[in-house]
């Protein structure tokens, strides 16, 4: 029950309670039982488990596509024998009214939303790790020039991070749009689309960008802090590079220093101190929108702070640990994958985190999507999990960057915001399994 965080276990005969396992999440769950496995929906956590039905350990688990997921039921095709699970979703959805006796007429109202999906997955044993739905999508990302003063700026370079490839994301391709680009590629593989510019004035008038078509999966590793015990040392190259406080991180103020102190205790399990600290700051923050990010000290001393603010605390908090970290993004496709084929635009962009697991690679951990309730608990669906609608740019670099004969446009006091408007835009193809 979810009362108890229990799932017990009865004697068909007696009624009389056999045992009990601890519930995989803090959510509804529902059960089904398929040979010698449980498997468990959550709706909060919105993840299905796959249970060991002796101990009720969790084998692996994996993200559901949509939100609330319920009922389960396995189905086998009898032409191809090929078992495929079926989850049931039911959630409020929120909609425009049209209200005729109301003026004006619309409104907002909440429904019921109830349908039933399948839900594709692959658990790779060896890399530790799930991958459920996958969409392939088209992500159009455009900068329309239109300068609010006038500028006379002279050898523009406009550099525009490319998405990646990672173990849940595929680029299938990418192409220009308005003006060719010239693609840089860094040490690491990852991808800058670079364009140029001779003048750029007041009447400038153009638009420019790319188009790239992806495929997303959610991904859900399965590590737990057993196989944490014996890692090995932090590379000095990634102790120079991502333990360092190199974005206005605050990490030498008293009030950082102390959190991330406070933040892990005695907690010597490098897997729990990074869930320590999560815990800490979703204890002391709570999510609004603002129209900058303000540095860690003075957010954490807030209370209040946007999906950037509490990815900088994260990172302050988790550097100052010894625990090598970084910046990930750039935007989330709008969570509607029944709406295929129609642009989909986002109401922002997003950053998120991945830590450093020595020996086993860069984890994804959400800035502030399951900082869900005051005081929790706090669902654990995007601890070491991120779902389909995340597009990840390349890493370890700006997303934008402007220069005018090699001079960064902050040091002649402007901005990019200064200069163009952008345009971003997705666009789902079709649903994905996987192999």
């Amino acid at each position: 029950s979810q009362k108890s965080g229990k799932i017990h276990v009865f004697d068909r005969e007696t009624g009389k309670e056999i045992t009990y396992f601890y519930a995989p999440g803090i959510g509804v769950e529902n059960i089904t039982i398929k040979d010698e496995q449980l498997w468990v929906s959550d709706n909060l956590e919105q993840t299905v488990y796959c249970l060991d039905r002796a101990t009720g350990q969790i084998i692996y688990s994996m993200l559901t596509p949509f939100q609330s997921p319920t009922g389960l039921s396995f189905y086998t095709e009898e032409s191809t024998e090929k078992e495929t699970l079926y989850v049931t979703y039911a959630f409020r959805e929120p909609y425009i009214r049209d209200n005729p006796n109301r003026d004006p007429s619309h409104e907002m109202q909440y429904r019921d939303q109830t349908f039933i999906h399948p839900l594709y997955f692959h658990y790779y044993e060896d890399k530790k790790y799930t991958l459920s739905n996958g969409y392939r999508v088209e992500m159009t990302y455009v900068e329309e020039i239109s300068p609010l003063d006038q500028v006379n700026l002279q050898n523009l370079e406009w550099r525009i991070a490319l998405p990646t490839d990672t173990n849940r994301q595929k680029v299938i391709k990418v192409e220009a749009i308005g003006i060719p680009f010239t693609e840089e590629v860094n040490s690491e593989g990852q991808k800058i689309a670079v364009f140029k510019f001779e003048h750029l004035t007041g009447d400038t008038r153009c638009i420019f960008g790319w188009r790239a078509v992806i495929e997303l999966w959610s991904l859900k590793y399965q590590i737990t802090p057993r196989d944490c015990e014996s890692l090995p040392p932090l590379s000095e190259e990634y102790q120079q590079r991502y333990l360092l406080d190199d974005d206005d991180l605050a990490m030498n103020t008293e009030i950082i220093q102390r959190a991330a102190q406070e933040a892990i205790n005695k907690e010597t399990n490098l897997l729990r101190q990074v869930y320590n600290i999560r815990t800490y700051v979703y204890d002391r923050l709570s999510y609004g929108m603002k129209p900058h990010i303000d540095t860690p000290d003075i957010a954490l001393k807030r209370g209040v702070g946007s999906c950037g603010e509490y990815l900088g605390i994260l990172l302050a908090l988790s550097r100052l640990n010894g625990i090598a970290c970084r910046t990930v993004g750039r935007y989330k496709c709008p969570q509607n994958p029944e709406q295929k084929n129609i642009p989909l635009i986002p109401d922002y962009n997003h950053v998120w985190m991945e830590f450093y697991l020595p020996g086993f690679g860069w984890l994804p951990m959400e800035s502030n999507p399951d900082d869900l309730f005051d005081g929790g608990p706090y669902p654990n669906r995007f601890f070491m999990g991120i779902a389909w609608y995340h597009a990840e740019m390349a890493k370890g670099v700006p997303f934008e960057k402007v220069t005018t004969q090699g001079v960064p446009l902050k040091e002649i006091n402007m901005s990019i915001g200064e200069l163009a408007l952008n345009h971003v835009q997705f666009v789902i193809l079709e649903e994905l399994i996987p192999q």
